[in-house]
């Protein structure tokens, strides 16, 4: 080769730019012969779950329970479970805690979707916000809604006086400590020293929030008692003869509040040790058969 052959040929392997992902000429011509070549997507196998069609409601309640669909031990959850059945509103429901709540109350509902093949999950809707998505999910000709104007005032006593005896007799009465531990502390941790200032911090919270809804330092199960016997004899009132309240033709956000409570204090299986709301609700057979009645219907 003369000086000017070879001149060029260095001229173009300097000119040439190299990279160390450049593939080596021996292993291009492979390439050459045998090309690469981008296969579809294999399909997930049958036995993967391809997206959720029904809906989740997390409550507080049992594997067994909830495997059966019974109520929550809850009454703010067991209100909800109720009136999504009243709602026709097809659900399932799960153990939960307010930790796993994206407000840290629960119950919340998980929306199912309408694709069986969608993987990403929907927006869960809280508590606060779970009587306008089931007014839209559910059925109009199975729910009724109170137009009432004595509906507020008869809530305001429901949450108030009947919650108060609620909190003050399952968490402020000594005998009714091993159901409150079973039911709420010991799902928590199988530590007795946590297990122990779980049961104090709710004991705690409770008292607080009674003290607070009654505006005295000083709380007495006998007041607390009193005030939620007038409160049940307003009930038993309102609901004479009818089935349901408000003399409505199908049940309502009321009835499903009235029976979170009435169920619950009228369920022996419950294992309550001192329970003088149950008697108090017993006295009133009205709301005992209307208990009996949704119970009967919707579970």
């Amino acid at each position: 080769m003369d000086d000017s052959a070879k001149g060029n040929a260095a001229e173009s392997k300097d000119d040439r730019s190299w990279s160390i992902f450049d593939v080596p000429p021996p292993l291009k011509r492979i390439f050459d012969h045998f090309p690469l070549q981008t296969y579809p997507v294999d399909e997930l196998p049958q036995r993967v779950p391809r997206g959720r069609t029904d809906h989740v409601l997390h409550v507080f309640t049992t594997e067994n329970d909830a495997a059966h669909n019974r109520p929550s031990f809850n009454p703010q959850c067991l209100k909800y479970q109720t009136y999504l059945r009243f709602a026709g509103i097809r659900f399932r429901t799960v153990v939960s805690s307010n930790h796993a709540s994206p407000t840290g109350v629960l119950p919340f509902v998980q929306p199912g979707s309408s694709n069986p093949d969608c993987l990403s999950p929907s927006q869960p809707i809280p508590s606060n916000k779970l009587r306008k998505w089931v007014e839209v999910a559910g059925s109009s000709e199975q729910l009724k809604e109170e137009d009432d104007v004595r509906y507020d005032a008869y809530t305001s006593l429901l949450e108030g006086r009947i919650r108060t005896l609620w909190l003050c007799q399952l968490y402020l009465v000594a005998p009714n400590a091993p159901l409150v531990r079973r039911l709420y502390v010991n799902p928590c941790s199988s530590q007795p020293f946590v297990r122990t200032a779980i049961a104090q911090q709710l004991q705690a919270a409770a008292e607080t929030e009674v003290i607070k809804a009654r505006q005295k330092n000083a709380v007495s199960l006998l007041d607390v008692s009193r005030d939620a016997e007038e409160a049940f004899l307003a009930f038993s009132s309102l609901l004479g003869d009818d089935s349901w309240f408000f003399g409505n033709d199908r049940p309502g956000m009321f009835d499903a509040s009235v029976f979170a409570y009435t169920h619950l204090l009228l369920d022996e299986n419950l294992g309550w040790v001192h329970n003088p709301a149950g008697e108090i609700v017993k006295r009133h057979e009205n709301l005992a058969r209307h208990r009996d009645r949704i119970l009967d219907m919707y579970f």
